[in-house]
């Protein structure tokens, strides 16, 4: 396929923009041919991953656009870092990770990037709206726009994303295109009655099972209740994102792109049944403990938690009926635990025993002690790279149940 440039391309390339800008374009050029993109497509807005310390290279690569004096040309966000440069008592790992990451955010704020440093950017910081085309990476980002807002992303990762921002462009490829976008499986799950799962579970299996299933296709999900929110798509949409590679789901009667009945009998999609007994088995697999087993820690926030869910985490601890025996972590954006701290329900947080973490999650950064038991989560995202990462025993519950398990100190019966 032949790529064509327009003005704006051309104006980049020929250095119009300045060298940074142009070396961006030169870089995504060369993405294109790859992707076998017949142009490229104005973004409204980027969200960037390579902002996340995982060596040298990363930090030669911003440092590099530094020097050619770039700036961003559309408002960009970032995801979490390798720490919580803030806090840095919290962090177990490495001493000299702080003064790297903080090198490394450091680079990007100069570049022009908001230091937001949350995976859900979604939440308060920025909204696409429905069709708007952005550069987002980080899976559960990208699932989301894509999925909850209908905004417009490709997958994109580490220095393809500070490409984006610094030219204002992408690839016309992937999900960025129509055809990219329609959905190639129908997954029929088991309604939140049948499978006798709590709410916050349901979702968690359903989206841990959508990826399997799906893998890197785009599916459409019946069953779904009709009072889902967006904090339960979030977590639906992270599963689906770490078992499989999805992108984009749609979901009948709830998401803005999913086709209508007559629509999606027209498809005529391969069909699959998501019964009880396949959603039990994904939170076994997610779950392998057993009651009175020790606790170590539980870490909530996996995608960072929204002002909805530390409201929910507070009638949790409200019925708990006491301190918790190990500590309860919770990540979440800066402004949002600005916003917690100066509500009425830190005072219960902080008798409780939850410790705020902001600007990385906690499947990545070693904050939970290094004490004997599992590290007790409600989310599939953390269950299933948590121990991959951190060589710790993890097991997926509710929030009540991880809640009353860090006041008894052991995994509590359900």
């Amino acid at each position: 396929m032949i790529l064509s440039l327009d003005d704006d391309d051309r104006a980049l390339l020929d250095g119009g923009h300045g060298p940074g800008a142009k070396a961006a374009m030169e870089l995504l050029l060369r993405y294109a041919r790859v992707v076998d993109a017949e142009s490229f497509v104005p973004i409204a807005s980027a969200h960037i991953d390579g902002c996340l310390y995982h060596g040298p290279s990363g930090l030669d690569f911003v440092n590099r656009f530094r020097a050619l004096g770039a700036r961003v040309r559309v408002p960009t966000t970032m995801n979490v870092a390798a720490v919580d440069v803030t806090q840095p008592p919290l962090h177990r790992g490495d001493p000299a990770l702080i003064a790297e990451q903080s090198d490394l955010t450091a680079g990007y704020v100069a570049l022009g990037c908001m230091p937001t440093l949350t995976c859900a950017p979604y939440q308060r910081i920025i909204r696409p709206r429905f069709g708007e085309q952005v550069a987002w990476a980080e899976s559960n980002a990208i699932v989301f726009a894509n999925s909850v807002l209908g905004a417009r992303t490709d997958r994109y990762g580490d220095f393809a994303d500070l490409c984006a921002a610094l030219t204002g462009r992408v690839p016309r490829s992937g999900l960025h295109l129509d055809a990219r976008r329609i959905p190639r499986l129908s997954l029929h799950m088991s309604t939140i009655a049948s499978a006798g799962l709590p709410r916050d579970l349901y979702f968690a299996t359903v989206g841990y099972v959508t990826g399997t299933r799906a893998g890197s296709l785009v599916p459409v999900l019946s069953g779904l209740p009709a009072d889902t929110t967006e904090d339960d798509l979030k977590a639906l949409g992270a599963a689906a994102a770490s078992s499989g590679s999805v992108a984009l789901f749609h979901a009948t009667g709830i998401t803005p792109e999913a086709p209508s009945p007559n629509a999606l009998a027209a498809l005529d999609l391969p069909t699959l049944r998501v019964d009880a007994t396949e959603l039990h088995a994904a939170f076994a697999r997610l779950c392998p403990v057993a009651p009175r087993d020790p606790v170590a820690a539980v870490c909530l926030g996996t995608p960072h938690f929204s002002w909805r869910e530390f409201q929910d985490l507070a009638a949790c601890i409200r019925d708990a009926g006491g301190p918790a025996r190990v500590p309860v972590f919770v990540s979440t954006a800066r402004e949002i635990a600005e916003a917690v701290r100066a509500d009425a329900m830190a005072a219960s947080f902080d008798a409780f025993g939850v410790t705020l973490v902001v600007d990385t999650c906690t499947y990545l950064a070693p904050v939970a002690p290094d004490a004997p038991g599992v590290i007790l989560t409600n989310s599939a995202k953390w269950a299933h790279y948590g121990p991959g990462n951190l060589g710790r025993r993890a097991g997926l519950l509710d929030m009540a149940r991880c809640i009353t398990s860090a006041v008894a100190g052991v995994v509590v019966s359900s």
